[in-house]
């Protein structure tokens, strides 16, 4: 395993024991969600480097796309939550409740 290949496993695996293990506001889960697509997107980038193959290479930017939709939905889910519960803290949501 090359150096960078560890460094960007090393940081998908960070980003989902944060999202796993810190859920204590609804703002570090999704900084912990683009993080892990920002590494996947690094990634499937240097993949496609490697391999010389221009097949697959638009699959990066589909990646980082889908990446940049998850942010802004996750960031209108943060703004709705902030305006009606007043806070962003998970533990203060009740999903069952309308």
């Amino acid at each position: 395993m090359t150096p960078a290949h560890f460094s960007f496993t090393s940081a998908f695996v960070l980003g989902l024991m944060g999202l796993a293990f810190h859920r204590t506001h609804l703002l570090s889960a999704l900084l912990c969600l683009e993080g892990m697509m920002l590494s996947l997107f690094i990634a499937l980038s240097l993949w496609m480097l490697q391999l010389d193959s221009t097949g697959y290479s638009s699959a990066p930017l589909l990646l980082l796309a889908f990446s940049a939709c998850e942010a802004a939905a996750g960031l209108a889910l943060l703004v709705a939550t902030a305006r009606t519960h007043g806070t962003d803290r998970l533990q203060n949501l009740n999903l069952l409740q309308c």
